[in-house]
């Protein structure tokens, strides 16, 4: 069988058979995969615990006619146990992780920019760097902007009357922004001028802006809402 090499980030597993599992991973230069390694759960496995999720890996495997077959893993970087014993960190990674999946629904079409973008969020949910909720709702933002689907929020999405202090403001995913009182739907959520500022330093990047810690916590992480 032919075979190719390239790295990626374990984005979740799926037991296959006995022993066995269905690795998904989201790789630099082919895009999705899923792959089986055979093996790795019995307890002398050869691919250790490097083929968890949220780990960073060196994979050889070999194309297959329905599902392809990792020969080798080497660790790059072992995102996983830092992310694990953190609970915040460890909610935000498993989002990051489901968005990224859903949102790149092809297998082995390259997705550079998102693979960068996942694995930039899970190198900083390891390292602490920022609040793992802002992370992780800044990944789902970016993540979301790079699919063409960028959240309008500067103004209503319905009227587009700009967005002011002095109003009341709700956000609704299907409509893809703010909604001024007048035009909102009943499924968006009320948001703070606050928490709409928050959002939009976090579609930014500006970590300067998106602090938890002076945002108004009324309204739930991002990626909680996505369903």
């Amino acid at each position: 069988m032919p075979l190719y090499q390239d790295e990626g980030v374990v984005l979740r597993t799926a037991k296959l058979g006995e022993a066995d599992r269905i690795i998904t991973l989201l790789t630099r230069d082919h895009g999705k995969i899923r792959a089986v390694a055979k093996g790795v759960r019995r307890t002398k496995s050869r691919f250790g615990g490097r083929l968890e999720p949220f780990m960073r890996v060196d994979v050889l495997v070999a194309e297959g006619r329905s599902l392809d077959v990792i020969s080798q893993a080497e660790s790059i970087s072992a995102y996983a146990g830092p992310i694990c014993a953190d609970y915040a960190a460890y909610t935000a990674a498993n989002v990051i992780a489901e968005t990224a999946d859903k949102l790149v629904a092809g297998e082995h079409e390259r997705m550079t920019m998102q693979y960068r973008l996942v694995l930039g969020a899970l190198n900083a949910l390891a390292k602490h760097a920022h609040d793992p909720n802002a992370i992780g709702d800044s990944y789902v933002m970016r993540a979301l902007a790079i699919a063409g689907w960028t959240p309008r929020l500067r103004a209503c999405v319905v009227c587009g009357d700009p967005i002011d202090a002095g109003k009341a403001w709700y956000f609704s995913i299907p409509a893809g922004g703010v909604m001024c009182s007048a035009d909102h739907t009943p499924e968006s959520t009320p948001m703070s001028w606050n928490a709409l500022c928050q959002m939009q330093a976090l579609v930014d990047g500006d970590w300067g802006g998106a602090g938890h810690s002076s945002a108004d916590r009324r309204n739930p992480p991002i990626g909680g809402k996505m369903g």
